[in-house]
């Protein structure tokens, strides 16, 4: 519950604030719904290169957590927020503010104790200050070659100031751009409802295909496939992963309630059960894990966070969005939306304990979340001009106490690498050990951690050095962060657990589409999972193999099957167990 002291904060800037430009499409902007023509500045001399085509070279969309040469803000509403996304943004990369007043803004900034020391000030129009959604989208040249910008429609139509900022960017660093703006390749799109892995996979909602339809109000006709071949060309994905629109959420972007955190690692905003748009990302969840496996064929990992309330009151029920889960990298801090709220205190130790070694800063965003938008709404990142690219399967937890533990990377940079090294330690207290890796083919680089006794955990992180000098570690913040793991020991002689103590409840129950059977167990089992109806005809399959230590998600998509009783048979080679599932 938001405290008294807020409600008076936003009771005495709700005038300024409501002139402010919503995330979401206005009344105004509905009705315009197709006159839209795409804006471009027509300079005489330009220092930076456009193009209508899409790039004649292999793309690669970086990660958010990928290394970041600046950070962008629009300066043009909710300064409370932008003067602290400035403070700490200033202090891991060059901060870059667009502006049509330098001054007034320098002027600002000092009066709350803030210096422009790595400030840039872009004197160039905007409408709004939601840049995630029409900001530059920067790509690499055949993964890690040099850096270009892609532009997008933006969906808002009368904002034609806000949709030649991308312009304005390439300008300023003088880098090409690349505009999926024309036919055939005319795109719309929004910043928001994007996430990428670095690997080739995106996620938006499907507003993506309901915004490049006909319908759309912005002269752009594409089916799902052309989508695809489109963020294929422009963004290089290759994998395009698309969800149900939630029902309360206005805007229908992702970043509201979802965010990658790394190559298998979603954090996901979680409401009390049944409440709000609760189950529809839950059953968004639950197709993804699914459906789909990370770029490394692995199970994704799944963060929850829960979303607050506002003053009791939720989206279903007239309440603000807020969210945790609107959170932004910038090298090695976090800024995620806080709302002076006991929740802010939870939120924080799941950003922390999820993310170890970054600086997790929370950042009021009371006066921005009644216009749909938080922290990752009005920021965006410029990539690195000379990446070091490493993506890195963590490795798990194991009961291997005999065999050394094999952690590869693929390792990229425009220069070559020259050298690879993994550092492991079982207590970060004390000095990590070094063991130099070796490069294999396709910029493989692997080493191996000792074989430990069980009950240690293991941490470690990589370092790679380019043949151009530049290093770079992975994560991004170690050793002050890193990956770890436990070694639980071998399961022989161990007590086999009962079933009864490691199944969970079936959910949704009663069920009509992709339904989750849980288990989770403290040792991997050989286990046999079948479904039958009140006949005792096995109607499916489920799952048969081992489950690996701690939770494991398996699906029965019950779309197809008649309405009724059905049984969950769990069973190993000694016992089992049985659920019950209604299908509706």
């Amino acid at each position: 519950m938001k405290n008294v002291f807020t409600l008076l904060v936003l009771l005495l800037t709700g005038v300024t604030q409501a002139q402010d430009l919503p995330n979401a499409n206005t009344p105004e902007e509905k009705a315009q719904a197709g006159t839209y023509k795409i804006p471009f500045h027509e300079d005489e001399e330009r220092a930076y290169t456009p193009y209508f085509s899409p790039p004649p070279f292999g793309v690669r969309s970086p990660a958010e957590w990928e290394e970041v040469q600046g950070y962008v803000v629009s300066w043009k509403s909710y300064s409370s927020m932008l003067r602290e996304i400035v403070r700490y943004g200033k202090q891991e990369c060059r901060m870059y503010i667009i502006t049509e007043d330098a001054n007034a803004v320098r002027t600002d900034l000092q009066n709350n104790g803030i210096d422009t020391v790595n400030v840039t000030f872009i004197n160039a129009p905007s409408n709004s200050v939601w840049i995630r959604d029409y900001g530059p989208n920067c790509v690499y040249k055949n993964d890690v070659d040099s850096l270009q910008l892609i532009d997008w429609i933006y969906n808002r139509i009368s904002r034609p100031k806000d949709d030649t900022v991308p312009e304005g960017m390439a300008r300023h660093f003088q880098l090409p751009i690349y505009h999926a703006t024309k036919a055939p390749y005319d795109f719309v799109a929004t910043g928001g409802n994007w996430m990428t892995d670095g690997m080739g996979t995106a996620f938006s909602s499907k507003l993506i295909i309901d915004e490049n339809k006909s319908s759309g109000g912005f002269g752009v006709n594409h089916t799902e496939a052309e989508i695809d071949t489109i963020v294929k060309k422009f963004l290089g994905v290759n994998r395009y992963i698309k969800m149900d629109k939630l029902p309360y959420d206005g805007i229908h972007h992702i970043d509201m309630h979802m965010k990658l955190l790394d190559e298998e690692t979603l954090i996901v905003g979680e409401y009390p059960a049944s409440i709000s748009d609760g189950p529809q990302i839950e059953a968004n969840l639950q197709y993804v894990l699914a459906n789909f496996k990370t770029a490394f064929g692995t199970d994704y990992r799944v963060v929850r966070v829960p979303m607050p309330d506002d003053f009791g009151k939720w989206p279903s029920t007239n309440g603000d969005y807020l969210t945790y889960a609107n959170a932004s990298f910038v090298n090695k801090t976090i800024l995620m939306p806080i709302y002076n709220e006991t929740e802010d205190t939870t939120a924080l130790r799941i950003w922390r304990e999820a993310c170890p070694g970054y600086r997790v800063v929370g950042i009021n965003s009371n006066p921005s979340i009644p216009a749909s938008g938080a922290i990752h709404c009005i920021t965006h990142e410029i990539s690195t001009a000379n990446p070091l690219l490493m993506t890195h399967q963590r490795l798990r937890d194991t009961y291997n106490t005999t065999s050394p533990y094999t952690a590869t990377a693929t390792i990229k940079h425009r220069s070559g690498i020259s050298s690879a090294t993994l550092y492991y330690t079982t207590d970060t207290n004390q000095t990590y050990q070094s063991v130099s890796m070796t490069a294999g083919s396709n910029d493989l680089w692997s080493a191996n951690i000792p074989a430990q006794a069980a009950g240690t955990e293991v941490f470690y992180y990589i370092k790679a050095n380019a043949s151009s000098g530049k290093e770079q570690v992975r994560p991004i913040v170690a050793p002050q962060g890193f990956y770890q793991f436990k070694v639980l020991g071998n399961s022989v002689g161990i007590r086999e657990i009962s079933l009864s103590e490691v199944v969970r409840s079936i959910f949704p129950n009663p069920s009509k589409g992709i339904t989750c059977l849980p288990i989770e167990t403290s040792q991997g089992l050989s286990l046999l999972i079948d479904c039958f109806n009140v006949l005792g005809e096995k109607v499916a399959n489920v799952f048969e193999g081992e489950t690996k230590v701690g939770e494991n998600k398996f699906f029965l998509n019950t779309a197809e099957m008649p309405a009724g009783v059905y049984f969950i048979r769990y069973q190993t080679s000694q016992q089992e167990t049985t659920k019950r599932l209604i299908v509706r």
